[in-house]
């Protein structure tokens, strides 16, 4: 039984009749045992760091309520008790607290006290290009949610077709949210969930694609879902502005006599490998996101593209070029004619 129950059965009893000596021992002996309550550890050894909140307008009782429910504490009552008695229920401050997972009831209730609280919100950042898989295992790294919960989260295309007009017109049947999950850096709250998360992004995604680059899309006969796609493709092929306008065009002519794109970022997709350079069984994998056997565009986004290479999808830089490769210095050689093509991977790809 709590000390301070005891000490309540004990003075309930008004019949009975303490010896003096008898009430000092009594009053040792709890305190003893109260002092021993207060400062034994919490939770079992190897518990790590615990996050825990005091909202505003929560007092002493329901702060000790909330840290039994979480198992931080074994008696909300010995630490209201303690909380009272050391003049410490009146100081504990709103905000979250990050608490040891074997301090005792004295620890947290100083920890709590102190008003050091850790911050509610945290910075994450996603990369240009980056898969809703990559998404995934860089959120789970972090601690924010589980990979597995944000993929389940990408694939529910109906929860934000409503708030999103522009995914209910053009997404195919099966498809998710891949190439909508704008690569940005964001401000997010310790505990976001998935939607949070995902709703940050499709927001970024919907105020980045202007006005005016809808009309380009819409005048040029083409969909947000094409662009995304091809932009995804343009990500992952070369890093400068310049050369991805270049090679939107060249993805655009091929496009519209039938010729395979060729893409690498494809086949890297579709191996679910990123290689230097790709073999010729590497390209006739089985898969239809590889260009190398399939006409068109694959059946949607192979990442997540950042506004560099939306806009190259949307105002490509028309030119006579056909074929292009990157040299290992990173560089982008364009060539006219599949024989100069040849050559030039003769002489920059050794």
């Amino acid at each position: 039984m709590p000390f301070a129950n005891a000490i309540k059965a004990i003075i309930a009893k008004k019949n009975i009749l303490i010896p003096l000596g008898l009430a000092a021992g009594v009053v040792l002996a709890g305190t003893a045992i109260f002092s021993w309550q207060i400062n034994r550890p919490g939770r079992p050894a190897g518990t790590k760091i615990i996050s825990f909140a005091i909202e505003e307008g929560e007092g002493a009782r329901a702060i000790g309520r909330n840290l039994q429910a979480v198992g931080l504490i074994r008696s909300h009552w010995e630490f209201e008790a303690y909380a009272w008695l050391e003049g410490k229920a009146r100081r504990f401050q709103a905000g979250e607290y990050e608490i040891p997972g074997r301090a005792s009831i004295k620890t947290i209730a100083i920890i709590l006290a102190s008003g050091k609280t850790v911050p509610r919100e945290m910075t994450i950042t996603t990369l240009e290009g980056w898969t809703a898989g990559e998404i995934g295992d860089y959120l789970e790294k972090e601690g924010i949610v589980g990979r597995k919960d944000f993929l389940a989260a990408v694939g529910n295309l109906s929860r934000w077709t409503e708030k999103y007009p522009f995914l209910m017109k053009e997404l195919p049947a099966g498809a998710s949210l891949e190439g909508y999950l704008f690569p940005d850096t964001y401000r997010i709250y310790r505990d976001a969930t998935p939607d949070d998360i995902i709703a940050k992004m499709l927001d970024s995604f919907d105020r980045r694609l202007t006005l005016e680059m809808r009309q380009s899309i819409a005048a040029a006969g083409r969909s947000v879902f094409e662009i995304v796609t091809l932009a995804s493709i343009i990500e992952r092929e070369v890093p400068t502005d310049e050369d991805r306008r270049m090679i939107a065009d060249v993805f655009y002519k091929r496009l519209a006599i039938g010729q395979p794109l060729q893409a690498d970022s494809t086949v890297a997709y579709a191996l679910g490998i990123n290689k230097a350079r790709y073999t010729t069984e590497d390209v006739q994998a089985d898969s239809p996101y590889n260009t190398y056997k399939n006409q068109g565009l694959p059946p949607g986004p192979i990442g997540n593209p950042g506004l560099s290479a939306i806009e190259a999808a949307v105002y490509p830089a028309k030119n006579d070029y056909w074929y292009f490769l990157s040299k290992n210095d990173g560089g982008t050689v364009f060539s006219k004619t599949f024989e100069e093509h040849i050559l030039n991977k003769a002489k920059y790809l050794k």
